[in-house]
């Protein structure tokens, strides 16, 4: 064979090699940009839950004063999520809080004028959309660390992405006491 054609060869295996790897990278890239983007949403939405607390505790306090437990645990709750740090304390908040709202809302089951009160019932409604969306935002979250950390992890693009320190991204799980059905007693 000819040098020529040799050195043709040569240079054509590391152009396709070379746009491989850009590919690969631009890949990952994109899939870590969605699973960020995904937990923006997540955040967006705890941090209307953390807004709507307030109002919430304060509608209730009226009508139940002697509950200073539950709000206690309830404006805690919310405070480990206003200074959360990291994505894995958000998790951890997140979970304190839906335990603190459920005793809350339980709470307020023991109290009719306060079940029919507009703002509180307004509330409510608002704090159950909100839930709701923050339920399908975890969804797309963990579909988008799904994707991302399979990426990352399936042969050839592990290679890529250990060339470039891609990490492993954290699912968003419920722990196990959280799956409990909280205990409220009066």
């Amino acid at each position: 064979m000819n040098a020529g054609i040799i050195v043709g060869i040569i240079i054509a295996i590391i152009l396709i090699l070379v746009i491989w790897l850009i590919g690969t990278y631009n890949g990952l890239v994109n899939l870590r940009n969605k699973k960020d983007e995904q937990w923006s949403q997540i955040e967006v939405q705890l941090k209307r839950r953390a807004d709507l607390i307030p109002n919430l505790v304060e509608t209730v306090k009226g009508y139940a004063k002697h509950e200073k437990e539950t709000f206690e645990e309830v404006i805690k709750a919310r405070s480990a999520y206003t200074s959360s740090k990291s994505v894995e304390d958000e998790m951890k908040a997140s979970g304190l809080m839906t335990e603190a709202l459920s005793k809350l809302f339980a709470l307020a089951e023991n109290y009719p004028e306060l079940k029919a009160n507009e703002n509180f019932l307004s509330l409510q409604n608002d704090l159950k959309e909100t839930e709701d969306k923050i339920s399908y935002a975890r969804q797309f979250y963990n579909d988008s660390v799904l994707s991302y950390n399979n990426k990352i992890q399936m042969v050839p693009s592990n290679i890529v992405a250990s060339m470039f320190k891609f990490e492993k991204a954290v699912f968003f799980e419920t722990e196990e006491k959280d799956k409990e059905a909280p205990k409220v007693s009066f």
